[in-house]
């Protein structure tokens, strides 16, 4: 018996004291400015106006490193390919960019897909040999701060003239 009580109270301690770790180190989520990378990647277009973005883990090893993990997570190279050279999509490693390159336009196209992006008022400024259209993600990804982080990765794979890089 005496064992017993004293296995439950190890236990209600334990229990206690994982409990109090566990509201101490929750972590409360981005703060400030960041608090908009919580939201899903639709409401964040809502705040912002056409050209104003930028991605906030350009060359951030850790963030690139949790967006190839995201990228290959919402099979992005099923289109784009593993290494974003291509496939029944264009590629992702060239100097081709269909809609522009900087982040404002290919945050927009990666949450909207091309369609609701061409009927935003953007336009195709290249072309590519493969087509396919873009398919929206900003209602896949859990929010803003993922599809930043695939952008971030996406990026190391552009192969073209580094003098072209205007992110």
């Amino acid at each position: 018996m005496r064992y017993t009580s004293l296995s439950v109270a190890v236990g209600l301690v334990s229990l206690v004291l994982l409990a109090r770790a566990m509201s101490v180190e929750a972590d409360p989520g981005p703060k400030g400015a960041d608090a908009d990378l919580a939201k899903p990647a639709i409401d964040y277009l809502t705040v912002a106006k056409k050209g104003t973005l930028k991605n906030p883990y350009t060359d951030n090893p850790k963030a690139i490193a949790e967006g190839k993990q995201l990228y290959f997570s919402y099979s992005c190279n099923g289109c784009h390919g593993g290494t974003g050279g291509g496939g029944m999509c264009p590629p992702l490693s060239n100097a081709v960019w269909i809609y522009g390159s900087d982040d404002d336009t290919l945050f927009r196209l990666m949450a909207l897909g091309s369609k609701k992006l061409n009927e935003a008022g953007y336009a195709r400024k290249r072309t590519e040999k493969v087509k396919g259209p873009m398919v929206p993600f900003g209602e896949l990804v859990e929010n803003a701060d993922e599809l930043w982080k695939i952008l971030a990765f996406v990026r190391t794979t552009y192969r073209g003239d580094p003098k072209r890089r205007n992110w």
